[in-house]
Order: C-alpha cells, then sequence, then structure tokens
C-alpha cells in the first residue's frame, strides 16, 4: 500500500505544481494566484518534488514484486 500511496500523492502533486505554475505565469485567469511570480517558483518545486515521490514510488512497488 505504501506504493501506492506514494503514486497517488506524487502524481496530485506534479498535477498542482504544474496548475499553480501556469497560474503564476498568467496563463489561467480568474484567481489570486493570477500573474503572482512566487507561483511561478513555488510550482516546478512542487512539480520535482512530485517527481521525486513518484520515482520513490515506483521503485519500492518494484522492489516489493
Amino acid at each position: 500500500m505504501k506504493g501506492w500511496l506514494a503514486l497517488t500523492l506524487g502524481l496530485l502533486a506534479v498535477v498542482v505544481g504544474a496548475l499553480w505554475t501556469v497560474q503564476g505565469l498568467g496563463y489561467v485567469s480568474g484567481s489570486l494566484m493570477t500573474d503572482q511570480r512566487i507561483w511561478a517558483v513555488i510550482g516546478p518545486v512542487l512539480v520535482v518534488a512530485g517527481l521525486a515521490t513518484l520515482w520513490w514510488g515506483l521503485r519500492s512497488r518494484r522492489h516489493r514484486a
């Protein structure tokens, strides 16, 4: 179950990080985050953390199988 949790959280982090990035860059409007540079910085950091979590989740699932 630990591998599934890491995969789910990693995928969620990648999607949310990508959304925050495009909002911070001003491509998605209708939010307080639109055109705010901080979200254009936090978003990619979250994407990288999500990718690392996905990698860890995939790795832990392979070692158990």
